[in-house]
């Protein structure tokens, strides 16, 4: 079974989104199956093959989620954060800006999916394999 150690020491090579399917192929390898961050304070709850569970504490002072998801503008401030624009923590405030509340990734699946306040889907996509 995986550790939190061991997952923070890989989300530690994370500088940018650029960095994130490399990260997910390190967590595949350690055994985790899927995983849900909460925007809110930043904590992760990891599960495993048999769904155990292990998670992290919060993260950052509490942020507050928009009430309604903005599609087009989170969008916009995912796809400048997966080309390296934005650090994690500015990652975070814009999701609570636009109202994205958690997102879900699938490790095995290869999808990170990403869910508003009343957990309709804002935005599913594939993860692109690591280089």
């Amino acid at each position: 079974m995986f550790t939190i150690d061991q997952i923070e020491e890989a989300h530690g090579k994370v500088q940018s989104g650029a960095d994130f399917p490399a990260y997910i192929r390190e967590l595949a390898q350690l055994g985790v199956k899927r995983y849900e961050t909460f925007v809110s304070d930043g904590h992760t709850d990891y599960y495993g093959p048999h769904d155990e569970k292990s998670d992290t504490h919060a993260s950052h002072t509490p942020l507050e989620v928009a009430h309604t998801a903005d599609v087009a503008g989170f969008n916009e401030a995912l796809k400048v954060h997966q080309q390296g624009g934005t650090s994690y923590p500015e990652f975070l405030a814009d999701c609570a800006k636009h109202g994205v509340e958690k997102w879900e990734v699938k490790v095995d699946e290869g999808t990170c999916t990403y869910y508003d306040k009343t957990g309709r889907v804002v935005l599913e996509e594939s993860i692109p394999p690591a280089e």
